[in-house]
């Protein structure tokens, strides 16, 4: 199958809005059956470990044209009551009044116990509704499944997901991961909604190898990137990277007769307050999808087609697969510069390789019948606003793509 068809040419122009992060806004051209959408599918906020309310990041997406966000909370899909205490550093304070200021007293139920601020939490219908708009902004329920093995975090998100799911466990690394992937595609079979799981950051606390990953059966999404200062996306000296291990993945799924895995980007923000490489902010990392509308429907079917692409600053004006020939064309910078890079792996091979390097704005690879899969990684000279380890420039991934003979 051509996962990354697109009929025609969509322009994205480069907006410019705050300091934290180069922000895009999707002008379709010529087709407006297909639009681009950016948006985050990595998430937190006070209804688990972010430190800030629901509303106020959503706000803050928002007001940096992402079409989309999934408010991913560790073992919650942010339904009932909960009610959270304001810490007495100024700083949570002050948010807290600003929180207060800006919703109304009508919006924020609030109280004073014990000397201490104690707030309740707009559930997920609340807060969807307060911020969503049609065809704008989109709020998807989505849930951080947060298991383990042995002391090792094993996360899963599930994106469009409409029951909370408990973390199931498991005997092994591999058996927690499938157990609780089972039960995301279990909902989705019995509630006809379309839904997906994610591997999270599998080098955090080296917590899953690249055999706990082949391994897995059903599963088409991992984060190739994540923007948590604690996740080592680019392993050490002993670990692979999770770029590496991504391509390692898809030769063993291949070989195994297994969809290819797509490589995701997201910010995993928990941290609104404190900016810089110790935390975890907003901004670094997201997906830029092309659908036909802005659904969770149409955006997960788009994802399982491969229809989009990871950034953590790239913008791509246009990217194709027509007749076997991948073309990508960036939306540049004044002044910035790129490499783009094509890599694939060769039928009866075991690692992938550099197939063809490009200094510019545009790149055409073809796509031949030796070939297992190829994809793309652009590399700016840009520095990312707020970088995490030692990825200091801005980058953008393609997804993986097998030649059609």
């Amino acid at each position: 199958m051509n996962i990354l068809r697109i009929q025609t040419a969509i322009t994205l122009v480069l907006i410019l809005i705050g300091t934290s992060c180069r922000e895009t806004k999707v002008e379709p051209r010529l087709d407006d059956s297909q639009k681009w959408f950016k948006g985050n599918l990595h998430t937190h906020s006070y209804w688990s470990d972010g430190d800030e309310f629901p509303e106020v990041i959503l706000d803050w997406y928002k007001s940096r044209d992402y079409q989309f966000i999934a408010l991913s909370d560790h073992n919650t899909i942010a339904q009932g009551e909960k009610w959270i205490t304001i810490g007495e550093d100024s700083l949570y304070q002050k948010s807290f009044q600003h929180y207060l200021q800006t919703y109304s007293a009508n919006w924020v139920e609030h109280k004073i116990d014990s000397g201490k601020t104690v707030v309740k939490l707009k559930t997920y219908e609340e807060y969807r509704k307060k911020l969503e708009k049609e065809g704008e902004f989109l709020v998807i329920r989505s849930e951080e499944i947060t298991d383990s093995y042995d002391s090792r975090p094993i996360h899963i998100n599930a994106t469009n997901i409409q029951n909370k799911i408990d973390p199931m466990g498991g005997g092994s690394v591999a058996e927690v991961m499938q157990n609780n992937i089972n039960q995301v595609l279990d909902q989705r079979k019995e509630t006809g909604v379309p839904m997906i799981p994610h591997i999270n950051h599998p080098n955090f606390g080296y917590a899953i190898t690249l055999e706990d990953m082949m391994s897995l059966n059903g599963e088409r999404f991992f984060e190739v990137y994540n923007g948590h200062p604690a996740v080592h996306n680019m392993g050490d000296s002993t670990r692979i990277s999770t770029e590496n291990m991504w391509d390692l993945i898809n030769i063993a799924y291949l070989k195994n007769n297994k969809p290819m895995m797509y490589g995701l980007a997201t910010d995993d923000s928990h941290h609104y307050h404190n900016k810089g490489k110790a935390w975890s902010n907003a901004g670094r990392g997201w997906v830029m999808v092309q659908a036909d509308t802005l659904s969770a429907a149409s955006l997960i079917h788009a994802l399982e087609s491969g229809h989009f692409y990871s950034s953590t600053g790239v913008v791509l004006k246009s990217l194709t697969n027509d007749n076997n020939t991948i073309s990508v064309e960036i939306a540049p910078d004044t002044g910035v510069s790129y490499e783009i890079s094509f890599i694939g792996c060769k039928k009866g091979e075991t690692e992938t390789k550099v197939l063809k390097t490009v200094n510019a704005t545009t790149a055409e690879f073809k796509l031949t019948a030796d070939l297992l899969f190829a994809r793309c990684t652009i590399t700016s000279s840009k520095l990312q606003d707020n970088p995490i380890e030692d990825m200091l420039y801005e980058m953008a991934f393609t997804q993986p793509v097998k030649p059609i003979e």
